[in-house]
């Protein structure tokens, strides 16, 4: 059996830290929208005499072991339905940056649960949910797809009106910052914002005006200063804004030009889905 699922990036148009909870996440309020820039899950199925979990990919950035989301994830997905005797290979088509603020390894831990469900149907949408919720922050956001309010640490997610943009990502080639460090970072802050941005995000979404004013993101605030790559996108673009933990910022309805040490992408668009599949070989 072989799916190939497709499994697309998410940006922030709103980060706001609320505070630190007792696990030592942050409860979070965020407006997330997914873009269609997509890794490519193919995940092979077969029987097998013991149960086991095959990676590979085309990136040389991240590990193919337990240490990967999607190794992760499929372990979980086992553990969870009592899955055995199935050797699983899973290969990463990496096309979204890795450590970039965009949700590449939480896109394809959901496009695991999701393809993998698929093959086996065992678990409804409630339960893909549940398991996503368990593994991280925005595994939720990613299988629902789409334009979401999330809370608790990203988890707690309500869908929000979708509305057609287009737009543009700019990254520092050789910067990546963990998600860690921008919240380690912004509980250090001695003076943070307080803007209300989400809601004021989300009214304009509900009534369709330009959401463009209300872009922010609370971890940008806390690791601006500490990194002039980020400063220089700043600079050259003042109405961008960071997404997520960085170090990529994006740009609403405008064309970034190439710029040398700076990974470029224009002509996305937000999209109105989550991982979904891309092409189903039942063999």
């Amino acid at each position: 059996m072989q799916v190939k699922v497709k499994t697309p990036a998410k940006i922030n148009l709103t980060l706001e830290v609320l505070n630190k909870r007792p696990d030592g996440y942050h409860n979070i309020q965020s407006v997330m929208q997914m873009i269609d820039l997509y890794d490519y899950l193919t995940i092979d199925v077969n029987d097998s005499d013991k149960t086991e979990i095959i990676l590979s990919g085309t990136s040389d950035e991240i590990p193919y072991n337990e240490k990967n989301l999607v190794y992760k994830a499929a372990k979980l997905y086992i553990d969870k339905t009592g899955i055995k005797n199935k050797q699983i290979k899973i290969f990463i088509e990496k096309n979204i940056p890795v450590a970039a603020g965009l949700a590449g390894g939480s896109t394809n831990a959901a496009g695991t649960f999701y393809g993998l469900n698929k093959l086996f149907n065992l678990l409804s949408k409630e339960e893909l949910h549940e398991l996503c919720a368990t593994l991280g922050s925005d595994l939720n956001v990613c299988l629902e797809g789409g334009c979401l309010y999330a809370t608790g640490r990203g988890e707690k997610i309500e869908p929000l009106p979708y509305r057609n943009y287009s737009v543009s990502l700019i990254k520092p080639l050789n910067l990546g910052i963990s998600a860690k460090e921008g919240y380690t970072k912004f509980s250090q802050l001695e003076k943070k914002p307080e803007l209300d941005m989400t809601f004021k995000m989300i009214d304009s979404i509900k009534v369709n005006s330009d959401i463009r004013q209300f872009l922010h993101d609370d971890l940008e605030v806390a690791v601006f200063n500490d990194y002039q790559e980020l400063q220089k996108i700043k600079s050259m673009f003042p109405k961008s804004i960071m997404s997520g933990s960085g170090p990529t910022y994006f740009v609403i309805g405008d064309i970034i030009p190439e710029i040398d040490g700076y990974w470029v992408k224009n002509g996305l668009q937000f999209i109105p889905s989550g991982v979904e599949e891309y092409e189903l070989l039942l063999k």
